[in-house]
């Protein structure tokens, strides 16, 4: 993690913080009992599956407010209505930013996105320490993002492993070919490509092209960010791609899920 970019490093700098301040509220031992009192998680992977078994585009559309590098992009900003909106428009799962500083998300907009409709919901956030992997269970995710370049390998594999105990699923996130490699090692189905880069924040649907030749078939490629034309979408189903994670181009359209719709139908 030496050539972490400073963005994530300031990022993960601030998770380890927040961990520290909210264990002195709540325990562990408390979120996994939380945890262990709710319903079994709604299965993200077979979500995803059933739409690509389907011949369809699985999206997993984003909930998201703002982001460090373009700051507010919904102002007018109602996670239960735009989560409605996505899944009449027929997005597989459901994508939550949880993280409040730097990306103004907030744990109660996945809760309450989650008691709004019946897709599955991932955590997004950064998650480092096996707190947050609990506490995502805790406030209703059915999925956590784990990304390799904010993790040792020894961090990927623990949190992923208590991921998967707790009934979640994992969409493990790479941006290089060294990072797959790290991803691939673990059993998880879905292998999800940022096609922006995390030092210069330019995308590129290459970054997703040019891995693919290295993915065994049996995993579910999720190409991440970039995505904002039909002609996206068409380029990545050409090559098997079928699985995206879409948010900004959403986020700033009148109607999210309408965007969806004319993204994808």
């Amino acid at each position: 993690m030496s050539d972490t970019p400073t963005i994530l490093k300031k990022i993960i700098d601030r998770k380890h913080e927040e961990v520290a301040e909210r264990c002195q509220s709540v325990s562990i031992s408390q979120l996994e009992a939380v945890a262990a009192s709710l319903l079994p998680a709604r299965g993200f992977v077979a979500a995803i599956e059933a739409k690509i078994a389907a011949g369809q585009s699985a999206v997993i559309a984003e909930i998201k407010k703002a982001s460090p590098s373009k700051g507010v992009i919904r102002p007018n900003f109602r996670p239960a209505d735009i989560a409605r909106s996505y899944a009449n428009a027929g997005a597989a799962c459901l994508s939550v930013l949880t993280d409040v500083d730097f990306f103004q998300g907030a744990d109660e907009y996945l809760k309450a996105v989650r008691a709004e409709v019946d897709l599955p919901v991932i955590r997004k956030d950064f998650l480092v320490d096996p707190y947050q992997v609990s506490e995502a269970r805790a406030i209703g995710a059915d999925c956590v993002l784990l990304i390799v370049a904010a993790l040792t390998k020894t961090q990927l594999h623990e949190l992923n492993e208590q991921a998967l105990a707790l009934g979640m699923d994992v969409l493990v996130e790479v941006h290089d070919q060294r990072e797959l490699e790290l991803a691939l090692a673990l059993p998880n189905k879905l292998i999800g490509i940022n096609n922006r880069n995390l030092h210069t924040f330019d995308v590129s649907l290459d970054a997703t092209f040019n891995l693919l030749s290295e993915i065994p078939e049996d995993k579910i490629v999720v190409t991440e960010s970039g995505i904002l034309a039909r002609e996206d979408v068409a380029a990545m189903r050409a090559h098997d791609v079928n699985a995206f994670l879409v948010g900004e181009s959403f986020m700033r359209a009148n109607d999210p899920g309408e965007k969806l719709r004319a993204l994808f139908e």
